[in-house]
């Protein structure tokens, strides 16, 4: 297997060092700024440069390069090695741009991605409801058109960041008498307006990064819809793939069991660090080989992406695999850390690396919910059985769907 790049990536990645050299971390003055601070300045440096924000339009934010799959490897390969900030991170910009970018507006793009990838703008995702988990399309939300304005009432739940976010982009009922996939609608809602109640949700880690929203008499201007009316499930569609795949990136999976490993050997077990026990030792290596599967298989997904062809249904598997090699790791973690265990959760910094035994908590106690974060680990399974593999639809689903 040869996993070099050719010469004219190598030069990039050489290019790509003597500028992060001179640029991360900022020197003299402007060292002195909070790390948002910094992190905002070297972002935009880096896209006037070339190197971030790659595939959107320099009118709304971007670099507009082109699309190269291995060029965007060696950069985030670079900028991981330098721990520089990358693209900054959050529901808009993972989720919510890309959306943008293929189904919305000129006007909505050129309203919304510039503050969003900048950090200015922030955005909470309005999907999930009480009873609308897995089957999200029978949410209940409903958004009627009065004038020219869309009056919206109801409920969401499992709302990440809502407590801070400028904006929501909602699934919204809006046709009450179409089928259920085909009665909804894709909306923005402003989060900071009369009617809008978010209510944080404690977590067993003892953080409240969840919400419940409660929307009454809550109002959207007419034009604030992303794709046609009654469409809004095929455009969430969009949004959730690039939901999942950030979710089941394989850099992921790598970072926290690189983390796992150091921290068997840091911590002990029968007067030795635990690295030296066979059992412990068996269940790294399992997990190692999960790992490694994974990372391969990204190399083998980049490989087709850069050829232009389909890695058929590989793809399907990235979120599935991520999620259980992170709650593997979190178990081994949890036990690792011995009667710390008993300790509150602690802090887990970005990058998903555990900070101290007590991260290792939250690392465990976190770890669960990726069974359901971006869709559920069983309907994952469907959609690799059904999609992927073309196996009959599941029987209980066609007595739901009342065929």
């Amino acid at each position: 297997m040869d996993l070099s790049y050719g010469d004219e990536y190598e030069a990039l990645r050489g290019e790509l060092r003597q500028f992060l050299t001179r640029s991360w971390p900022l020197q003299g003055e402007e060292a002195k700024l909070g790390f948002p601070e910094q992190a905002a300045l070297f972002r935009k440096r880096a896209t006037e440069a070339g190197y971030l924000n790659r595939s959107i339009p320099k009118r709304y934010g971007g670099s507009e390069q082109p699309a190269d799959v291995l060029t965007a490897q060696v950069i985030r390969e670079e900028f991981g090695r330098a721990k520089a900030p990358g693209e900054a991170r959050g529901i808009g910009t993972m989720m919510l741009v890309p959306t943008l970018l293929e189904r919305g507006e000129e006007w909505q793009k050129e309203k919304w991605i510039p503050g969003s990838i900048s950090g200015e703008i922030t955005w909470c995702q309005g999907y999930s409801e009480p009873g609308s988990g897995s089957d999200l399309a029978s949410l209940k939300t409903r958004g009627e058109l009065v004038g020219d304005e869309w009056v919206i009432n109801g409920q969401k739940i499992w709302t990440s960041g809502a407590q801070r976010a400028d904006f929501m982009f909602c699934l919204t009922r809006t046709e009450p008498d179409a089928p259920k996939h085909a009665g909804i609608s894709y909306l923005l809602i402003d989060m900071k307006q009369p009617g809008v109640d978010v209510r944080p949700l404690k977590q067993m880690t003892g953080g409240a990064t969840f919400n419940e929203v409660f929307l009454n008499d809550v109002r959207a201007p007419a034009d604030w819809i992303v794709g046609k009316r009654g469409e809004g499930w095929i455009v969430s569609r969009t949004t959730l793939k690039h939901e999942r795949n950030s979710i089941g990136a394989a850099t992921q999976t790598s970072v926290i069991f690189t983390a796992l490993v150091r921290l068997a050997q840091r911590v002990e077990k029968n007067g030795a660090p635990a690295i030296r026990d066979p059992v412990v030792r068996q269940r790294l290596a399992t997990l190692e080989g999960y790992v490694r599967a994974h990372q391969y298989s990204g190399y083998y997904q980049l490989t087709r992406d850069s050829k232009g062809e389909s890695a058929g249904l590989i793809p399907l598997m990235n979120k599935l695999i991520g999620t259980t090699i992170s709650q593997e790791a979190g178990k081994i973690g949890y036990d690792l850390v011995g009667e710390d265990a008993l300790l509150a959760a602690g802090e887990r910094t970005l990058g998903l690396m555990p900070k101290g035994n007590q991260g290792w908590v939250a690392q465990f106690m976190s770890s669960l919910g990726g069974s359901i974060a971006g869709g559920t680990a069983n309907i994952q399974r469907n959609i690799i059985a059904e999609r992927g593999l073309g196996l009959p639809r599941d029987a209980a689903a066609d007595r739901s769907a009342g065929k």
